[in-house]
């Protein structure tokens, strides 16, 4: 796991290596590396990682969901019209929606094919271990932010972000998912 999220695993006893994605499976099938992490059960699936893992944990501690990624020359970008510039940024937010919507459509039949026909094991985390993750996590972005206005700045809206969402969606996505659940 790269960045921010191998750090943590550091913090936790673990060791992160960042592989080129044309060696993970390789790597995961002859014991180079323990682990994986990668997109979602749709592209595990496609992957062929369930070839060497038994093991699927979950919840994805590390990352709350997926976004596309769009790098443009700014003097390049600002350089074009209104219209033009609009229509670049409503291009991107598509993208990224589309993608998103994609893999949330297909990623429960994907995990029910690991776990119905490649007989992959799914398990959740262990509390004591999501709370030390929790615990890293906060610790390395906290420590991130403390040397970088820049970053200070991207951490303080998320955490803001965070708390103005957090009790709607309790009441909302949460609740809406957990009646559905009833029998």
């Amino acid at each position: 796991m790269p960045g921010l999220g191998g750090e943590v695993l550091e913090k936790v006893g673990a060791s992160s290596i960042n592989l080129p994605a044309s060696e993970v499976f390789t790597a995961l099938q002859t014991g180079t590396i323990d682990a994986t992490e990668w997109v979602g059960p749709y592209n595990d699936l496609a992957f062929g990682l369930y070839k060497a893992a038994k093991y699927y944990y979950y919840p994805g501690w590390h990352e709350p969901g997926s976004a596309v990624e769009a790098i443009f020359n700014q003097e390049a970008f600002n350089a074009l019209p209104n219209d033009l510039r609009a229509i670049v940024r409503s291009a991107v937010q598509q993208a990224n929606l589309a993608m998103l919507n994609e893999f949330t459509a297909r990623n429960n039949a994907a995990l029910q094919t690991l776990v119905n026909e490649h007989n992959v094991i799914l398990k959740p985390f262990p509390e004591d271990l999501l709370i030390a993750l929790k615990k890293a996590s906060s610790e390395t972005l906290e420590a991130l932010a403390a040397n970088d206005p820049q970053s200070q700045k991207v951490y303080e809206s998320f955490k803001n972000f965070l708390g103005s969402v957090s009790e709607w969606h309790d009441v909302s996505e949460r609740a809406y998912i957990n009646a559905r659940a009833l029998e």
